[in-house]
């Protein structure tokens, strides 16, 4: 089979294309053939060497798959040969989806919702388990409650705006202007442009002082220092994002606030919750970009590129399914 390989740690110039053998598959697995995988800032984190203790090298990275079981190990019982099948895998647990195969345990694997292309779907297992464990693992969003959501424009982002408001929530979004449509069309209802307005005035003044029950972080620099300050009293804050430097909390304490720092688990459950409100038409994940395989360096420095002005996720088209969306 052919892979994106990782062969030292660096920038999207360390990734070879190689010749593989395909996996075997053994007891409790899949074997599955990868239709499409996509891009996340874990990955390029992963590449330039954050994690570096947990990746021995060489090693086949990328944590998105969708694609059809090609044989099943003794003991499976969810899936045959010839399903459709969605999942993360198992981070720092193996190889990854820059591949045309990947095996898996039985056990993190779901069936990919009849109404989501293999593009769209490996653009939503990663960041819709990393979103559902945010805001209802962790933060418990409930109906009637209020959210604001950084960087909604972005792969987290756009599918937190979704999933809060299917549970009923009052969403604020920050976003660039050029996107302020874009995250109003997924349904957020007070869109503020962080380049030019101070998102701590903004909820304030249209919750009268009150704040937001939670705040989901995805951009990092000061947001978990200024946060406190949006923030309804028992609310709750949900980072994804690595602390690069310490930052004062005090403010935090006079709100009897909660953070949460998140670095997603798998688990077929999660797929599921997902699966479901795609069923409903509550989630739909964007792909902004598509590359093929061999472009995986293109797209992780498109990735790394500062307001790069790309939607959503970007998305590696392993097999061409005729629905590769824009490139």
């Amino acid at each position: 089979m052919q892979a994106i390989s990782l062969p030292r740690f660096g920038g999207p110039d360390a990734f070879s294309l190689s010749e593989f053998e395909t996996p075997a598959v053994g007891a409790g697995e899949v074997l599955v053939r990868v239709h499409a995988t996509s891009i996340n800032p874990l990955d390029y984190q992963v590449r330039r060497g954050d994690y570096a203790d947990l990746v021995p090298l060489p090693a086949i990275t990328g944590h998105d798959v969708s694609g059809v079981v090609e044989a099943v190990g003794s003991g499976v019982t969810a899936f045959k040969p010839g399903d459709a099948v969605w999942y993360t895998p198992q981070i720092f647990g193996g190889p990854g989806s820059y591949a045309e195969y990947h095996v898996a345990s039985e056990a993190i694997v779901g069936h990919k919702p009849a109404g989501l292309t293999h593009l769209e779907a490996a653009s939503l297992s990663l960041v819709g388990g990393t979103v559902w464990e945010a805001l209802f693992t962790r933060a418990g969003l409930r109906l009637g409650e209020t959210i604001l959501v950084h960087g909604a424009a972005g792969g987290v982002g756009h599918v937190a705006v979704q999933a809060a408001k299917a549970t009923g929530a009052f969403v604020f979004a920050t976003a660039s202007g050029y996107d302020a449509d874009f995250v109003r069309s997924l349904g957020a209802d007070v869109v503020i442009d962080y380049r030019t307005e101070d998102y701590v005035a903004i909820v304030n003044r249209e919750t009268d002082g009150a704040g937001v029950d939670v705040i989901l972080d995805t951009i990092g620099g000061d947001t978990l220092e200024r946060s406190p300050h949006a923030l309804a009293q028992l609310g709750r804050v949900v980072s994804i994002v690595d602390i690069a430097q310490p930052q004062n909390l005090i403010e935090a304490w006079g709100r009897n606030a909660s953070y949460h720092f998140v670095f997603t688990r798998q688990n077929r459950g999660k797929l599921d919750e997902l699966a479901t409100l795609v069923a409903r038409g509550q989630l739909k994940p964007h792909v902004g970009k598509v590359y093929p395989l061999a472009g995986i360096p293109d797209a992780h420095a498109d990735l790394e590129r500062p307001r790069n002005g790309i939607r959503g996720k970007i998305g590696i088209a392993i097999v061409d399914d005729g629905a590769a969306g824009p490139r």
